[in-house]
């Protein structure tokens, strides 16, 4: 099991600073979210530039942003973006994707599509598109939604055979679970909002077990632990690795308080 920390909150350079406390603390990543307007009492920085200045703050650990929702933005920028930031960290980004939600304001109210079968079809479309680009070799598409003729992007990734992909899947959903399993990762999620159960983990294992190898494959699941009692983080993180999960994500989606953060970040992932 590995340990990521979301900052969640907090000025820029305060944000900065805990992705280096989180590093010298023992975490083995640090993630950002993918915001553009989520409210007026929140504030709210671009991803790519929090994850460049991540980077170049740490030399350990993983690096991303959980979730970026791909289907409003341009694919071709986002290969570019990848790509750089892949170079920037040395070879430690990792994309998180899904559909997003579409409470963030940044959707209906500048005019993004909301429909959600077109934004996984563009998501579908777009993850095909930056795989073919990351090969530095000439790849065109011709796709519903998007269309182009053969162009080569250079450099290519540090990483091969490719930048990992964790993908967002809807359990019980079965093209929103291939997705996550023709990738690197799965980001457990249930159809509907309902809960999120290690029993739930066990099963999409055996499904996609079913489909690929488990090898080398993420399973990464969120969740809050105590900072102050050791012992029942450990008992929480536990019970998620038991189920297969590798991967716990310590998130705060509540109070967007950087002391908050730092306090738990400090304390040290739940090993």
């Amino acid at each position: 099991m590995k340990y990521g920390v979301i900052i969640t909150g907090g000025l820029v350079r305060e944000q900065v600073e805990l992705a280096r406390t989180a590093e010298a603390a023992g975490w083995d990543g640090v993630f950002t979210w993918d915001g553009i307007h989520v409210g007026d009492q929140v504030e709210v920085h671009d991803p790519w530039v929090l994850m460049g200045a991540f980077a170049m703050a740490t030399e350990r650990v993983r690096i991303g942003a959980i979730i970026q929702p791909l289907s409003r933005r341009r694919p071709w920028k986002v290969a570019r973006e990848s790509v750089t930031l892949d170079h920037v960290s040395n070879g430690r980004f990792v994309l998180c994707v899904g559909l997003g939600a579409v409470d963030d304001s940044g959707w209906g109210r500048v005019g993004e599509e909301t429909d959600r079968r077109i934004r996984a079809e563009r998501l579908d479309e777009t993850l095909q598109i930056l795989v073919g680009l990351w090969t530095g070799e000439p790849f065109g598409f011709s796709g519903q939604h998007y269309r182009f003729r053969p162009m080569a992007f250079k450099p290519t990734p540090i990483q091969q055979p490719r930048i990992p992909i964790w993908v967002v899947g809807a359990w019980p959903s079965t093209r929103s679970m291939g997705r996550a399993a023709r990738h690197d990762g799965l980001m457990p999620n249930v159809v509907g909002g309902g809960e999120l159960t290690p029993e739930l983990i066990k099963e999409m294992c055996v499904w996609i077990s079913q489909r690929r190898s488990l090898d080398g494959f993420e399973i990464v699941v969120e969740g809050k632990s105590p900072r102050d009692d050791p012992d029942s983080a450990r008992v929480e993180a536990r019970r998620w690795a038991d189920a297969g999960a590798t991967w716990w994500i310590e998130s705060d989606w509540e109070t967007f308080d950087p002391e908050v953060a730092r306090g738990r970040i400090e304390a040290g992932p739940p090993r």
